[in-house]
């Protein structure tokens, strides 16, 4: 068994989102003889990192991250590449010959390069998914989507995208880091931090070979 840690580090100087807030870590108790424990804190966007987006970051009565089923953040997932492609279309999925039955699927693209660069820097650029990939990916019964990039859709087309999955049902997981993951079966664990009305969350997620 091989676990795969597909997790971004949350530390400052990472990459956000145009306009989001950027990561802020305080050191506000410093342990010495007076005080036993260091004690930080952190401010940050709830779409930091790797994370998962509730319907209510698009729909105003949508639910929120708290309120999630967890039966669609774990279990048997398949990882998709498209190393060669910069929109994800549903001409490309149909190619693709993803398993039948998959209702997980994350997509590793030559977004997780990215994640390497000695100077980090946003990418409007990325590879995402078009309205009709979402539409797709819907009908045919998927349940989790996730990206190698902090959105799921282009950068300057991105409501259509997250009202198609978000509206079915689907939860979206973004910001991963599959550098080190090959195509295939894999059993997903993600556990978005349980943040009480949230429209997001950070993750901690896992994949475990089979």
């Amino acid at each position: 068994m091989k676990i795969y840690d597909v997790t971004l580090k949350i530390k400052p100087n990472m990459v956000s989102w145009p306009g989001d807030p950027r990561v802020s870590r305080a050191l506000i108790n410093v342990k010495s003889p007076e005080k036993p424990f260091n004690v930080s804190s952190l401010s940050m966007s709830v779409h930091t990192g790797t994370h998962v987006d509730a319907p209510y970051h698009i729909f105003a009565d949508g639910d929120t991250i708290d309120q999630l089923p967890l039966k669609s953040l774990f279990g048997r997932t398949y990882v998709q590449e498209l190393p060669d492609i910069d929109l994800i279309t549903a001409d490309v999925l149909m190619q693709a010959e993803i398993p039948p039955r998959t209702r997980r699927i994350l997509f590793k693209t030559r977004n997780s390069e990215y994640w390497n660069e000695e100077e980090p820097k946003f990418h409007k650029d990325f590879v995402a998914l078009s309205l009709d990939a979402a539409k797709y990916l819907v009908k045919r019964g998927v349940k989790l989507v996730g990206i190698d990039y902090l959105s799921i859709a282009p950068y300057k087309n991105a409501v259509e995208v997250h009202e198609t999955l978000l509206g079915a049902g689907v939860v979206i997981l973004e910001g991963l880091n599959l550098t080190g993951v090959t195509q295939g079966r894999y059993t997903l664990y993600c556990l978005p931090l349980k943040i009480d009305g949230a429209d997001g969350a950070p993750a901690r997620v896992i994949l475990v070979g089979i």
